[in-house]
């Protein structure tokens, strides 16, 4: 069965539209070829955007909240060229999936992304999630180790709590007009000024239109606890923005230090929550997981 979604996750249908048109023309102005792939699962359809080469190492990309598959189009031309990448769009959120938002402290989750790697032919594969999709990726390599091969974190959600001023500086910003909803999105996703290239502008573009019209999720994302965390046995990086205004990054540094003591955590001096520059870096890190010897395996049910 469906998990119940709400009426609607957008504000309006000419909202919904507007998106959706804009999420398309971004996809039409990719460099790589797409296969466009929508797998059945119990909460709904999966939207999916595969490419590279079929018999390379897959790769699954799970983006941040608020926003679609679009997120990696500068990432793919590099990442396809050496795995089949199959980037997703998550339930619950503004893409092309279904509506459903099963809770956040259930393995409903796992569960799904459970049903769309078998939809996808997967058995095991790198994981690459952002923000809200990094604590989905976290999530799935806790109850499914056996799935994950590596798992490559950008300023992952699930590890520090949300800043306390967060949402009562951003939030009020948001429901203002667009001159300070423009700010409070620039100030989310803190892109050094440097790299507002035309391809990040776009995005940034993207992410105030959905900002505009669609109802983002309000629930508190889960902080995984240390023992969860230690139960992490693969590779594992985490790149984090020095100045990310949503989780604090010498935390999250603390707590992986702590509990996944074989995580490679890098810190990128001036970005924000938005990592504009982690291509080569994933890149190498996904090269030398695959050589990594494996020590560890999906739980024995009783």
């Amino acid at each position: 069965m469906h998990t119940k979604a709400p009426r609607s996750l957008f504000r309006s249908p000419a909202g919904r539209q507007a998106v959706h048109e804009r999420y398309r023309a971004l996809l039409a102005g990719c460099p790589v070829p797409l296969a466009e792939r929508r797998v059945p699962t119990g909460q709904g359809e999966t939207f999916v955007l595969a490419c590279g080469p079929a018999d390379a190492p897959p790769v699954v990309l799970l983006h941040g909240s608020a926003t679609t598959a679009a997120m990696w189009l500068r990432n793919l031309p590099a990442w396809s060229r050496e795995c089949r990448v199959y980037a997703l769009d998550l339930i619950g959120e503004p893409g092309f999936s279904a509506p459903a938002r099963p809770p956040l402290r259930s393995d409903a989750h796992a569960r799904w992304l459970e049903e769309v790697w078998a939809g996808l032919g997967i058995s095991e594969a790198a994981v690459v999630g952002a923000s809200y999709g990094g604590w989905l990726a976290l999530d799935y390599a806790i109850r499914r180790p056996g799935r994950v091969r590596s798992l490559a974190l950008l300023a992952p959600a699930g590890i520090a709590p949300l800043r306390p001023g967060y949402l009562f500086t951003v939030a009020p910003l948001l429901l203002a007009g667009a001159g300070a909803r423009r700010r409070a999105v620039e100030r989310i996703l803190g892109v050094p000024p440097a790299e507002l290239t035309a391809d990040a502008r776009a995005f940034i573009d993207f992410f105030e239109l959905v900002m505009t019209h669609f109802r983002i999720r309000t629930t508190p994302m889960p902080i995984l606890r240390d023992a969860e965390l230690r139960s992490l046995r693969m590779p594992v990086l985490a790149i984090l923005g020095e100045r990310d205004v949503v989780f604090r990054a010498d935390l999250t540094r603390r707590r992986l230090a702590a509990c996944v003591p074989q995580a490679r955590v890098e810190i990128l001096p001036g970005h924000g929550h938005a990592l504009s520059d982690t291509t080569a870096t994933v890149l190498a890190f996904l090269r030398e997981s695959r050589s990594a010897p494996r020590l560890w395996q999906d739980p024995v049910a009783p």
